[in-house]
């Protein structure tokens, strides 16, 4: 029994076994790199409470554990395709269509980071920033990962299906998560230089969160699908911020942080520190409403230019507002208020940001036709 090509937009026929497997994994994919976010949520606080690192910790173990199902699951799928010779594209002996295949080799690099990441921590101690390289390198296989669950979703639902576009929010959701990881360490910048560099979070997000706002808007076909992706963000985020709550509380582990920040209060995890306690926050925490906050006006901006047919205009919109919004939120905490730039500053950063934001609405246009070719 097989699915009529008519009723979906793929070239080929599917097996309706074939078919109910692979959208089975795409949602345990999308589960696991939920659990993944849940896991870096608790590792960045725990990084920054408590200080003492070993690959072996708790919040270590639970976004390995999310790591390793979305390891099993890509791969899984293409040795099952490779086993029954129903795969498409052909990389290194492995058959697949194209979405698990980029899925597979996006978490591939996720995991080659990890012992990297081991070793850096062992060559230059506990004091962590998100912009190490290993760092990066993971969240760049997370994020390959999260795109190609994009192409998995339109290899396996119809368009304008309601599971299509939830699928592709929660997919954006992942994304948007993954991506910020890099923008938030920006906050440092601002509070240690101020001036244009008081503006690095609004350029960086110009850039980096159009793609995976727009991809997601574009290939869902959903003109308001970037603010169901900040809902998701922040609900989500929120119930990480919960589980890593829970875990100190029964975990109990020993803080060593003080004696770091003495060591070099300019460090990422002694600015961690200060400015937390100067915003009344709890220090390493990432996701959450805060993020609803700063975020809101500029995905209903980017909504109402309509990503699905300006995607450029829309990303232009979004960069903007989160300028404005975001600007004004940041210079209202305690911490970072006293480097908040004059005019002259902010303009020469409102220009950055906009060549930015044509940057990154341009490589989002990209992207989506690429993801959904």
């Amino acid at each position: 029994m097989s699915i009529r090509a008519s009723d979906l937009p793929f070239a080929v026929r599917v097996p309706a076994e074939a078919l109910g497997l692979k959208r089975a994994v795409l949602w345990a994919l999308l589960a696991s790199k939920i659990v993944t976010g849940w896991g870096v949520q608790w590792d960045i606080q725990w990084h920054v409470l408590i200080g003492r690192d070993s690959f072996w910790i708790a919040p270590h173990l639970v976004t390995y554990a999310g790591v390793s199902a979305a390891v099993f699951l890509s791969f899984g799928m293409l040795f099952w395709e490779t086993w029954r010779g129903t795969g498409g594209t052909r990389v290194l002996g492995l058959s697949g269509s194209r979405g698990f295949q980029l899925a597979a080799w996006g978490i591939a690099v996720t995991i080659t980071a990890a012992p990297i990441d081991d070793l850096w921590h062992r060559l230059f101690g506990i004091d962590v920033t998100l912009w190490s390289p290993p760092h990066l390198m993971g969240i760049l296989g997370a994020v390959i990962n999260a795109w190609a669950c994009l192409t998995i979703t339109g290899e396996v639902y119809p368009e304008g299906g309601r599971a299509r576009i939830a699928a592709m929010v929660v997919t954006g959701a992942t994304l948007y998560g993954s991506l910020h990881l890099v923008v938030d360490p920006s906050f440092r910048i601002a509070y240690l230089y101020g001036g244009v560099r008081f503006y690095t979070f609004a350029i960086l997000a110009a850039v980096l969160l159009p793609l995976a706002l727009v991809p997601t808007a574009r290939l869902s076909g959903n003109r308001w699908a970037p603010v169901l992706v900040l809902l998701v963000v922040a609900l989500v985020g929120a119930a990480g911020l919960r589980i890593a709550r829970v875990g100190f509380e029964v975990m109990q582990p020993v803080s060593i942080i003080e004696e770091e920040i003495a060591k070099d209060p300019t460090s990422p995890i002694a600015v961690a520190n200060i400015t937390a306690r100067k915003n009344g926050m709890t220090p390493g925490r990432v996701g959450g409403l805060p993020l609803l906050y700063m975020g809101a006006a500029a995905v209903v901006g980017m909504a109402l230019v309509d990503p699905r047919r300006r995607p450029v205009a829309a990303a232009v919109a979004y960069s903007l507002l989160l300028f404005i919004v975001g600007g004004w939120f940041v210079a209202q905490r305690p911490a970072l208020s006293p480097m908040a730039p004059g005019t002259g500053p902010t303009a020469v950063a409102f220009a950055i940001t906009l060549a930015a934001a044509l940057a990154g609405g341009a490589a989002s246009r990209w992207l989506s036709d690429a993801l959904g070719a």
